[in-house]
């Protein structure tokens, strides 16, 4: 009997034998190149697509009767531009900017090291792995960096719409933020957060390792051509968006500035039900599907291209 089957290298993982997202866990410095190509990837994607998540953080914040200030996506874009320039439409952008390197770093981190404990030895993943490392690594990011990150970013926006803005900038507001209402603050509408980031995440994840396997028929080494890692990613950005734009209202509700109306997450959402109307809940569909089918997209292809770059240079 050969011995090398009754004692195992301990060092050795299986998933090394992969080429896809987690294969790259394998290398030494996996996660310094996470961050970099993570922060890299979100600067990238932030700059390209932030007007439309301005916009439809705009809608979803728009309430009807005399609250109503937008018509609809092209009224909300002129009425910003005309009253703040095109400059307008990238207000909050820095906070999303300075959080992308952790939020990505801790969604791919996390996923990436969920999938190391679930995946069989020929690095892929049952539907259930997939659902599931998914959730684990949203629920962290949700947690870790996209839950206080987003109470700013819809706080400066919400802001905004004030007649006397009390933000001047982001280190100033952010101290505001955390005077007036305590580091807590900075936590509001995590419930939600963490919902809509494991929902999200969950139905992503799932898509793309499907697509991915599928691509490959059972080939770990089989490369996938970037463009089309982009449509597979906006493919998985699209039915995120349908599954949980309701949690992405409930959120946004909840982190504006008028979150004191609401007792709780259950709350928010039985109030938009009760005083508007279920179509309440995909406000912002439109802008929001734009904007996180490129992101989604542009995040796996440029992520895959910086990982496959740093395992030659780095």
């Amino acid at each position: 009997m050969d011995k090398t089957k009754l004692f195992k290298d301990p060092f050795v993982r299986p998933w090394l034998k992969n080429n896809g997202v987690a294969a790259s866990t394998g290398s030494g410095n996996v996660g310094l190149k996470g961050i970099v190509a993570g922060g890299i990837t979100g600067g990238m994607e932030i700059c390209i697509t932030y007007p439309t998540e301005y916009v439809k953080t705009q809608l979803q914040l728009d309430e009807k009767g005399d609250r109503k200030k937008y018509d609809g996506i092209i009224d909300c874009v002129k009425k910003t531009v005309k009253k703040n320039g095109i400059f307008g439409l990238y207000r909050g952008l820095s906070i999303l900017i300075y959080g992308s390197v952790p939020k990505v770093a801790v969604r791919f981190g996390g996923f990436e090291t969920f999938k190391s404990y679930m995946q069989k030895e020929d690095g892929t993943l049952s539907p259930a792995g997939r659902l599931l490392c998914g959730l684990g690594a949203g629920v962290c990011e949700a947690i870790f960096a996209v839950t206080p990150m987003e109470t700013i970013k819809v706080k400066f926006i919400n802001d905004q719409r004030s007649e006397t803005p009390k933000y001047k900038g982001l280190f100033q507001g952010l101290g505001v933020i955390v005077k007036d209402e305590g580091f807590g603050g900075l936590y509001k509408g995590v419930t939600a957060t963490i919902i809509k980031q494991g929902t999200n995440q969950a139905t992503r994840f799932f898509v793309m390792e499907t697509l991915k396997d599928s691509y490959r028929g059972g080939d770990p080494d089989k490369k996938i051509p970037k463009l089309l890692v982009g449509l597979f990613g906006a493919f998985a950005g699209a039915c995120s968006v349908y599954v949980n734009n309701p949690v992405d209202v409930v959120k946004t509700r909840m982190q504006g500035l008028e979150a004191s109306r609401y007792k709780n997450t259950l709350d928010c959402a039985v109030q938009i039900l009760k005083n508007e109307s279920p179509k309440a809940f995909y406000k912002g569909t439109v802008p929001r599907l734009g904007k996180v089918c490129l992101d989604v997209a542009i995040t796996f292809m440029i992520y895959d291209s910086f990982m496959d770059l740093f395992k030659k240079i780095w």
